[in-house]
């Protein structure tokens, strides 16, 4: 009988059953997107009304009708230009692209029309008529900032800016070389090794006086859990400390994930009602 696959809630379950994690975009950041897009949409409605004001002035249009022209103007800027916005682009617009931010569907696909024009009708009510009220208690308390629009049309705001990768592993010092071989690092405890490990990633932006006297600390501290203690200066011993303790457990990893292919491998070639010997 198959496992049950648990989904976390940063995870969206394709179609293949594939749990993908995905990250969706803070509270914090959705928010200032969305006050970027009612700016906008402020700064659209003034131009819309000025024009209608000139064309009225201008007897352009019947002055009886600047009732339907000022329905037409809060139609077109509450829902008929988001809607377009939001399917053109595939779910950005102005304030998103700024914070990062893109709205998809429930499962991870691109949002269409019909999610767009769902969220701009209910938009004209939690955005708008509350002045926004609405939309912020609702997102402060559903677990992915969704909107009351986003959950009656399945959708939520995605996270489209990646952060950066982290720096390149440090290498073994040259001079460690030989002692790396025979080097017990395996009782080096989990946080020292990631200070040592953040230290050798910030030391080239230290201060020289900050960077030997952290260095003498950290080194200090590593001896006690090395065996056996090379003579080289502080700084030396951290790195090597920290990149032999990485580089076995990469290995560890390597050797691990050969075994369990082989397992599979092995599993898969055996026919089924035929235990294997």
């Amino acid at each position: 009988m198959a496992e049950p696959i648990t989904i976390v809630p940063d995870e969206v379950l394709t179609g293949e059953a594939v749990a993908l994690d995905v990250q969706p975009l803070g509270f914090f950041l959705r928010a200032l997107g969305a006050l970027i897009d009612v700016l906008v949409a402020v700064i659209v409605t003034l131009l819309l009304a000025w024009v209608s004001g000139w064309m009225l002035g201008q007897n352009v249009v019947d002055p009886s009708a600047s009732s339907i022209l000022s329905i037409l103007v809060i139609v077109l800027v509450t829902v008929v230009l988001p809607t377009t916005v939001e399917t053109l682009t595939r779910g950005r617009s102005l304030g998103r692209l700024a914070v990062g931010g893109r709205i998809v569907r429930s499962d991870g696909g691109a949002a269409g029309f019909r999610q767009a024009l769902i969220r701009a009708l209910v938009g004209v009510l939690e955005i708008w008529a509350t002045l926004g009220a609405v939309a912020l208690l609702v997102g402060a308390f559903t677990p992915r900032s969704q909107r009351l629009g986003d959950l009656l049309a399945g959708t939520y705001s995605q996270r489209t800016r990646t952060p950066a990768l982290p720096p390149n592993a440090p290498l073994l010092p040259a001079r460690l070389d030989e002692w790396s071989r025979v080097a017990d690092v395996t009782r080096l405890p989990d946080r020292l090794a990631r200070r040592c490990a953040q230290f050798v990633r910030q030391a080239d932006r230290m201060e020289p006086g900050a960077r030997t006297r952290q260095a003498a600390l950290l080194a200090e501290e590593v001896r006690a859990f090395v065996a056996p203690v090379p003579h080289v200066d502080p700084e030396t011993l951290v790195r090597g400390a920290i990149a032999v303790r990485r580089d076995r457990e990469y290995r560890a990893l390597l050797l691990e994930d050969e075994r369990v292919r082989g397992l599979l491998a092995r599993t898969s070639t055996v026919p089924r009602g035929f235990p294997e010997r």
